[in-house]
Order: C-alpha cells, then sequence, then structure tokens
C-alpha cells in the first residue's frame, strides 16, 4: 500500500535523490536560521507561541529557538537532536554544533552533486573525526 493511500492528503513519499536533497534543505535551513545568531554582531530572534497566550520572547540563544520549532523534517530534527544532546551534557555550544553540522551536510551536499558517493563522503567524514 502507498503510503499516500494510507495517510491521504497528510503525508508525501520522495525516494532517491529527491529525498535526499529535501533532507539537506530542511537541515540546512535550520542550521542558517540560528547561524546569524552567534558571535559579537549576532541578531536575536523574535519568538512568538501560538498557544491561548500568545507570550513574545526575544533570545539569540540557538536551544531556545530550537525548541520552539515544529519540525517535520528528519534531517531538520536530527540538528535538533544534537542541540538538546550538546546542551543536556556541556550547557553551551548548542549554536555551535548546530552551525557545524549544517555546513557538513552543505559541503556534502556539494560532494554529492559532483557525483561522489554518500558512503564515500561518510567514510571521509569518519576519517577525519
Amino acid at each position: 500500500m502507498a503510503i499516500e493511500r494510507l495517510f491521504k492528503d497528510e503525508a508525501t513519499e520522495e525516494k532517491g535523490e529527491r529525498a535526499r536533497m529535501a533532507s539537506f534543505v530542511g537541515a540546512m535551513a535550520i542550521a542558517d536560521l540560528v547561524k546569524t545568531t552567534l558571535g559579537p554582531k549576532g541578531m536575536d530572534k523574535i519568538l512568538q507561541s501560538t498557544g491561548r497566550g500568545r507570550s513574545v520572547t526575544v533570545t539569540n540563544d540557538g536551544a531556545t529557538i530550537l525548541k520552539s520549532l515544529h519540525i517535520d523534517n528528519p534531517a531538520a530534527k536530527v540538528l535538533v537532536d544534537i542541540s538538546k544532546v550538546q546542551d543536556d551534557e556541556v550547557g553551551d555550544g548548542t549554536t555551535s554544533v548546530v552551525v557545524l553540522a549544517g555546513e557538513l551536510l552543505r559541503e556534502a551536499e556539494k560532494m554529492t552533486m559532483a557525483k561522489i558517493h554518500p558512503m564515500t563522503i561518510i567514510a571521509g567524514y569518519r576519517m577525519a573525526a
């Protein structure tokens, strides 16, 4: 049974290159969102809740920004998860870890477009670690 028939209008199915590109785009969007909060000239973000209270928060904390998002892209969720792990284990560097992972994905996308096999890219990243 096709996933579209199972979930009707609530889901789509993407395969191969298209699925990989959708993952890249979602994850890089998350990294780009928090990238602008880094450094001495980092910008604040205004977060408005959608709940009953409709509270407004102004922050440049990557962890706070990422916690406020509702994400359905699997690769973007991974970036949010690594931010949570960084916050739990170290207490700082949440934005930096997301930006670093986003840049690694950006470079992986370029290599994929240059027809380098994804397993070769992964092997290279593991060697560099």
